[in-house]
């Protein structure tokens, strides 16, 4: 795997649990990427039809805007898991052994603090939008076309309940270095060496040809 950082697997049951979720992450971010590559159709339909009929597309903003949160959050824990969000590579990378890995736990500890707070308010707000004795089971809806908006608000608690999986998988992972004093944990990401991430990318160029 290319990039900053890998991630270890064996035979122990943290790296079962880790290898069991990765799958729907997996998909999760690929409904993400597909939520782009749609926008951009929807963008050169609204554009084409503008520019030669005097028409653009009905509901763009609507259409954009339910799609922000799948765009957005969908994706979020298989980026956690690839150890690939924005980080502080220059301290991270001057930490050792336990010193690391307790830096490492207290850090995911805090964000899943974060998280699990983010989930109960995005239910919260799931739960006022949904309503199945109304129409569309929604009691809100977008401006322009009626869009129900509950399907975008249910994305971020359903999003941030497999980060929050995610996180306490590496709560273990990093826990269970520290106590142990392992040098490569199975289960979180391991940044690379620059060195590392050009071998990795020139066997991930060799493997494509």
């Amino acid at each position: 795997m290319a990039g900053s950082s890998a991630v270890l697997e064996d035979s122990s049951l943290l790296s079962r649990l880790d290898r069991m979720l990765l799958p729907l992450e997996r998909f999760m971010a690929l409904i993400s990427g597909l939520a782009v590559f749609s926008l951009m159709f929807l963008a050169a339909y609204s554009v084409t039809g503008r520019k030669f009929f005097a028409s653009p597309m009905m509901g763009y903003v609507d259409y954009i805007e339910a799609a922000m949160p799948i765009i957005a959050i969908m994706g979020v824990s298989y980026v956690q898991r690839d150890g690939s969000h924005i980080r502080m590579d220059m301290l991270v990378g001057a930490l050792k052994g336990r010193f690391l890995w307790f830096f490492e736990l207290v850090s995911v500890l805090l964000i899943l603090l974060l998280i699990v707070a983010l989930i109960w308010g995005g239910w919260a707000h799931f739960d006022r939008s949904f309503d199945m004795t109304k129409p569309l089971w929604s009691r809100d809806s977008s401006i322009d076309v009626g869009i129900p908006i509950w399907p975008s608000k249910l994305v971020v608690p359903l999003a941030f309940g497999v980060l929050c999986a995610r996180l306490l998988l590496q709560i273990w992972g990093y826990g269970r270095a520290f106590v142990l004093g392992l040098e490569n944990p199975v289960a979180v990401p391991l940044t690379l060496t620059v060195a590392e991430q050009a071998m990795l990318e020139a066997e991930a160029l060799e493997g494509s040809d």
